[in-house]
């Protein structure tokens, strides 16, 4: 029963972390009304939320580099999945307020609701070249000037974070291998890649600076006294920090401690820039040579970007047909059972064909050149039919495709109607099925005996039940005869010999 009063409740958790932030005050609770469509992306907010409070833990925590700047890029990355998520949730509380608006409009035309099909879209073989001075790299003169960069890519709310790679004279390209796939993307997709960049010397020593103090401090003054002095010297881990009014920041602050990812370049990739093969795109460099975390880029990005539209992988239509080649005894139809995928529609002797693998009996073509016509019913032999023209070299050929009814007709000209709209939105990724690799699970990184990863330690340890304190002096004291890992780069990335 519908109550006209009865306004809608909010599906946030009571005592959740992003139940937290609006009170808080960063977010309004209308945001977060009832909804199907909402529940989804509430969940991944949350999720979200509640790492990036992990990983600031852990960045407080951490007394190693390498350590520290894995947290710090993991910070970076949950907080862009959040501001993703938030614009997405606007934006479908926008729609829905159009929609209603349209509804209730008297003069509202009719609307065409045919859309395009989603399709994958995966980058990979990402190479960013570098220039250095002659005498950085040729005379080895200088300092060694060393950074920590990754790559942060976006295609709407799907974002995804590359290895993190050490960067210094010695190299030539900054190579990341990773393959990365986005599975809802539409034709209007913009893919966005951000180069990050850390400097390994300055960032960790100047951070992990007041921490060390207050350390010495602490054991100075006596357990009591350096208590407090180490509590109004060390910001609380992560904790919220005031931005001048009543409410607090969502995003990270300089108080949190530990190394500052800063954005050093980036790009936006549109379906324009697909093909099938390695390609060299303009990048938009931030930054100049003052900057400590810059890096001398030639202003470019390679890369292979491909697309698998849903309409050349999967199935559009299937069913049971009969078809005849134009020009043939009008009786002499042979029954097949059909399915439009990609750019042809196959024809076997019978459904259970498909799932054994079975070759087809014949394919004809559906591409964009194809004409496609629905004839009326055939007084002799009762029954819709459509044409299927296609040319191969200078000639024509036609099919005649046969259904049962009316409504299967119409079922199959709608299909063929859709597949030619995806086809004209998607356009050079329908000509063939590009290959598209799917990333392989990340290797964890190779960890020696002594040196044990902070991750791991409270993994294998408690699970999240052992406090804080417990897992920070574990690390101090495994990390404390650690020397200083070297530079981390892909195997097939760019470096000169030592001659």
């Amino acid at each position: 029963m519908l109550c006209r009063t009865r306004t809608s409740r909010a599906t946030v958790a009571r005592g959740s972390a992003l139940d937290m932030e609006i009170r808080r005050g960063r977010f309004t609770r209308s945001l977060f009304l009832d909804s199907p469509q909402d529940s989804d992306i509430q969940k991944k907010i949350d999720y979200e939320i509640r790492m990036r409070d992990g990983a600031c833990k852990l960045l407080a925590a951490c007394s190693q580099r390498d350590q520290a700047l894995e947290a710090s890029k993991s910070l970076l990355t949950c907080n862009a999945r959040i501001m993703a998520y938030m614009s997405e949730l606007q934006r479908m509380k926008e729609a829905q307020v159009m929609q209603r608006v349209a509804r209730r409009s008297s003069d509202a035309g009719p609307m065409d609701d045919r859309l395009p099909c989603k399709g994958k879209v995966a980058i990979s073989d990402l190479r960013i070249p570098l220039m250095w001075k002659d005498t950085e790299y040729f005379k080895n003169k200088g300092e060694l000037h060393r950074c920590a960069v990754f790559c942060l890519l976006q295609l709407g709310r799907e974002i995804y974070d590359t290895d993190m790679v050490m960067v210094d004279r010695t190299l030539t390209d900054i190579c990341f291998d990773n393959s990365i796939v986005f599975h809802e993307a539409s034709p209007g997709f913009k893919l966005r890649v951000e180069l990050y960049s850390c400097c390994v010397e300055d960032e960790f020593s100047v951070s992990s600076a007041p921490r060390k103090l207050a350390s010495k401090l602490s054991s100075s003054l006596g357990r009591s006294a350096g208590r407090k002095m180490r509590a109004a010297m060390e910001p609380g881990v992560c904790g919220p920090v005031s931005n001048g009014g009543s409410s607090t920041l969502l995003l990270p602050t300089p108080s949190v401690p530990g190394p500052k990812y800063h954005l050093l370049a980036h790009t936006t990739l549109v379906l324009a820039h697909v093909q099938d093969s390695f390609r060299t795109h303009d990048l938009s460099v931030s930054g100049n040579e003052e900057c400590t975390y810059w890096l001398p880029l030639y202003g470019s990005v390679c890369c292979r970007l491909a697309a698998q539209p849903h309409c050349m992988t999967e199935q559009m239509m299937s069913g049971s047909l009969k078809v005849k080649q134009h020009g043939g005894d009008r009786q002499n139809w042979t029954k097949i059972y059909g399915v439009l995928k990609g750019t042809n529609l196959f024809c076997y002797r019978r459904e259970e064909d498909i799932e054994a693998k079975v070759e087809p009996v014949f394919t004809i073509a559906v591409n964009k050149e194809t004409r496609i016509r629905a004839s009326e019913k055939d007084p002799q032999s009762k029954a819709q039919s459509i044409s299927i023209t296609n040319r191969y070299g200078g000639e024509e050929v036609t099919h005649a495709v046969g259904t049962e009814s009316r409504e299967d007709t119409q079922r199959w000209m709608e299909a063929f109607w859709q597949q030619f709209y995806d086809m004209s939105q998607w356009k050079q990724c329908c000509d063939d099925l590009m290959k598209i690799d799917m990333p392989s699970p990340r290797k964890p990184a190779i960890v020696t005996p002594k040196q044990g990863s902070l991750y791991h330690e409270m993994g294998k340890s408690c699970h999240f039940v052992t406090t804080l304190s417990d897992v920070s002096g574990r690390v101090k004291g495994a990390c404390s005869s650690v020397t200083e890992m070297r530079t981390v780069r892909p195997a097939n990335g760019g470096k000169r010999g030592d001659g």
